[in-house]
């Protein structure tokens, strides 16, 4: 009899192991879950100060130790339809994620190959701007970009002067770009050419590119020219198609058409 009621009792047993494994994993389970719904708030509350951030710097308004929301208050949200250029208030720019809303058959649109030139496939039908303002005026307009490098999709934020065409700044947030070779975007001396750079010529096809190689002083159009990133050719063509698509009739385009109107009137 006690030879059998340790064999039913045996903890080396199968079934034993297989209890313990399984209350193990739902003690785990409900341990990570936990875990999760108790950090969601600060990863988010983290996510958006970091985007407040990215804004802040390519705007010029990052300061070593600043508190962020105070210095977020001078900037104001608003979403745009990107098909009429008009502010909507169809979604919150605070809490709208693009790439998501992309893939959402209500909320984007599908690129045609021919016109997709940052080859992201799909756009949402609406987008955020973040106007920086001095007073009750405007003193630069912050928009999203994004679009395939070499070997990822590079995001970002491009700010434009009060005319809605000069570059004030453009600053990648994300990327995945060959360390050393397609990184080069990140670097100060590369980013700070695009100062004082123009998108539009007197028309509304952007014509603001990098190049391949160096820029040449006395070039006529090099007010539309940055320098090329050495051995990085393709991460410099995928700048470029970003910028451009962004900025052109099937990005913000028509937005920032209304923008130099507007400002022009007043």
């Amino acid at each position: 009899m006690p030879d059998k009621a340790k064999k039913e009792f045996d903890r080396d047993s199968i079934s034993n192991t297989l209890i313990v494994a399984i209350g193990l994993s739902l003690v785990c389970s409900v341990i990570v879950s936990s875990a999760a719904i108790v950090l969601k708030p600060i990863q988010e509350k983290n996510e958006e100060e970091f985007r407040q951030q990215i804004i802040l710097d390519v705007a010029g308004l990052m300061q070593p130790d600043a508190d962020i929301n105070l210095l977020f208050e001078s900037i104001d949200s608003r979403m745009v339809d990107l098909e009429t250029g008009e502010y909507t208030d169809a979604a919150d720019p605070n809490t709208f994620d693009a790439l998501v809303a992309a893939g959402d058959p209500a909320m984007g649109i599908a690129i045609p190959k021919e016109l997709d030139i940052a080859l992201i496939g799909r756009r949402a039908k609406y987008a955020p701007v973040y106007l920086v303002m001095d007073g009750a005026e405007i003193d630069q307009v912050i928009l999203p970009v994004y679009g395939k490098g070499l070997w990822s999709t590079m995001l970002g934020y491009l700010s434009l002067a009060p005319d809605g065409n000069t570059i004030r700044g453009l600053r990648f947030y994300a990327h995945a770009e060959t360390p050393g070779l397609g990184d080069q975007i990140d670097k100060e001396p590369w980013r700070a050419q695009w100062a004082g750079k123009l998108v539009y010529d007197g028309g509304d096809e952007p014509q603001i590119r990098v190049i391949k190689g160096t820029v040449p002083a006395n070039a006529p159009d090099a007010m539309y020219m940055v320098d090329g990133l050495a051995g990085a050719t393709l991460t410099a063509n995928g700048v470029t198609g970003l910028v451009q698509y962004w900025t052109g009739p099937n990005g913000f385009g028509p937005y920032l058409k209304n923008f130099r109107e507007d400002i022009t009137d007043e």
